[in-house]
């Protein structure tokens, strides 16, 4: 992969979530996928995969920003829904003999990664609600 961004001073909440920071490399790392894929599928396989992968660190930080929990998980789980469609077309890049296997495993093992970190936040996310319903009843 080329030359990285500087980074910069961590300024919103979501910037320090590891999920989110791993996220934002994949999108990276899935532009430089895209741009090695051949030039007619600018509109078909390209934008999908940009457009996903950008989806991903967008909705950790739109659910970083909510209020309750079951507003915060919602997001998450679009998040991992737009990973997971991420990697079946990375796959179909590869499957279709446009992507090496070598980027492509690259760019899996990264979703990977991601997948587990959202994983645990919305395993987090949905022990807290279990706990604020529990207090309701309780309380």
């Amino acid at each position: 992969m080329g030359k990285q961004p500087p980074t910069l001073p961590a300024s919103h909440p979501h910037e320090k979530l590891l999920a989110w920071q791993r996220s934002m490399e994949l999108v990276a790392q899935c532009y430089g996928l895209a741009r090695s894929l051949p030039d007619d599928q600018r509109y078909g396989l390209v934008s999908q995969i940009q457009r996903a992968s950008v989806s991903v660190p967008a909705n950790i930080a739109e659910g970083a920003a909510r209020n309750g929990w079951a507003e915060t998980r919602h997001f998450y789980v679009i998040a991992t829904s737009s990973l997971m469609e991420l990697d079946t077309l990375v796959m179909l890049a590869h499957q279709l003999g446009f992507a090496s296997q070598q980027s492509t495993a690259e760019v899996r093992s990264r979703i990977t990664v991601v997948s587990k970190l959202l994983n645990g936040m919305i395993r987090y996310q949905t022990h807290r609600g279990r706990k604020t319903a529990a207090k309701k009843v309780d309380g």
